[in-house]
Order: structure tokens, then sequence, then C-alpha cells
């Protein structure tokens, strides 16, 4: 079950997601649907078409059970597959 302290290690696809810091500058405040996570990326489908977010260097923040997350790109590098397994 996903929790805010373990939302890490659990599965993004499907949650929503505002980039609220991002090393490209342009993307803060693009929000929409996680529809892909790769190693070093995540995909957003947002109103105006799927946008691909590096993990490193952002902070992201989504809404788990009516809680506001901040979770740190750093620590979402990695293979999803790999990082569930932690």
């Amino acid at each position: 079950m996903r929790s805010p302290k373990n939302i890490s290690r659990h599965e993004l696809i499907g949650l929503w997601v505002v980039v609220v810091d991002a090393q490209n500058k342009s993307l803060q405040g693009l929000e929409g649907e996680i529809v892909d996570e790769t190693k070093s990326t995540l995909r957003i489908k947002t109103k105006n078409g799927e946008k691909s977010v590096l993990k490193k260097g952002a902070d992201f923040k989504v809404n788990l059970d009516g809680q506001e997350i901040i979770i740190k790109g750093d620590i979402l590098v990695g293979r999803p597959e790999d990082r569930i397994k932690k």
C-alpha cells in the first residue's frame, strides 16, 4: 500500500504530479498524469501532450490520500523495477 513514507518504492504511473523544481526551469509548474517511467525520466501526460522530465535535480509534488507529498527526483533515479525492490 502506498503511503507518504514509502511512496518512492511504489509504482508512480497513474499519479497526478506537479513539477515543483527542475534543472530545466521551463518545466516548473508542469502538471499531469505520470504515464511512463524510465531509469532517468518521468513521462507526464499534460493537456498539451506528453512531456519527459529528468528525475535528477527535480522535485515532484503528488497528492496521496489528500496529503501533498514532495518527492526528490534524485531518489527516484534508477530503473523502476529496481527501486521498487529496495
